[in-house]
């Protein structure tokens, strides 16, 4: 580990940053001393706008993710090297808005059901049913399973707060079925990053991404469906079933109403 990484690690542990957020900004400090082939304190203004224009031009990078390097930068300029750090110089993209992609009940249930394994299957009910991030359901451990409360707690979810979400009957009979099928019982991890074996590791992002786009693919969805599509039904389900903005606010675990968007 060179000193400047060091250095980072230190100041983004020093803050709390989640364990995401820091291989993120880890990753992304990397990755920009990579381009120009020097360590990152001797890299300047300039280097940063060209990089940032890169992303855009050459890697078609999305507005969002754009910004997410920046800010990783930002830190490390502001936090690291104690040196300032010109917005006017280098600002952030301006994110184009818009709507999300809603699946009627009916496309939801042709979704899940056109999952390419059960262990997809599985995947894709529990985000449906939760209301979870990707992330969030990656983490989830066998012991947040409450299946006396039907709750499942969401431990360290977006900005460090833990939640309980609902857990349907539906839901906990599916789960019992993956669990039976697990050739070996994980100690710790509800969907193990090795469905056949007792991993330590949960399974990676990636892998719900591609369970939403294969089974979208074989459901002939033309809709745009990721694993957070399945949040937005989630969210707008339950409010066109009745249920309070307030109530959809807290299990979608925001702190505010202008953080909840359903249409």
């Amino acid at each position: 580990m060179t000193h400047l990484r060091k250095l980072m690690l230190e100041e983004l542990q020093r803050r709390n940053y989640s364990q995401h957020t820091t291989r993120s900004y880890i990753r992304t400090v990397e990755d920009f001393a990579r381009r120009f082939n020097r360590p990152p304190d001797r890299l300047g203004p300039r280097h940063i706008r060209e990089y940032q224009a890169e992303l855009f031009q050459k890697r078609k990078l999305s507005p969002g993710s754009v910004t997410q390097h920046l800010a990783a930068l930002r830190f490390f300029y502001i936090k690291t090297l104690k040196k300032p750090w010109s917005i006017g110089e280098t600002p952030y993209p301006k994110r184009a808005f818009h709507l999300p992609s809603i699946l009627s009940q009916e496309e939801v249930t042709q979704l899940i059901d056109s999952a390419h394994t059960p262990y997809h299957r599985i995947l894709l009910m529990t985000l449906y049913a939760t209301g979870v991030r990707n992330a969030e359901l990656t983490h989830l451990k066998v012991s947040d399973i409450d299946s006396k409360r039907m709750v499942i707690h969401i431990q360290g979810g977006k900005g460090r707060r833990d939640r309980d979400v609902m857990l349907s009957a539906k839901l906990l009979v599916e789960l019992r079925a993956h669990w039976h099928r697990l050739r070996r019982k994980p100690s710790t991890w509800l969907f193990p990053g090795n469905y056949h074996h007792n991993g330590d590791q949960p399974i990676d992002t990636k892998t719900v991404w591609y369970a939403c786009k294969e089974a979208a693919k074989r459901a002939d969805i033309k809709k745009g469906v990721h694993p957070h599509t399945l949040r937005h039904c989630f969210a707008t389900h339950l409010l066109e079933a009745g249920a309070d903005l307030r109530t959809i606010q807290i299990l979608l675990g925001h702190r505010d109403l202008k953080e909840t968007t359903i249409y």
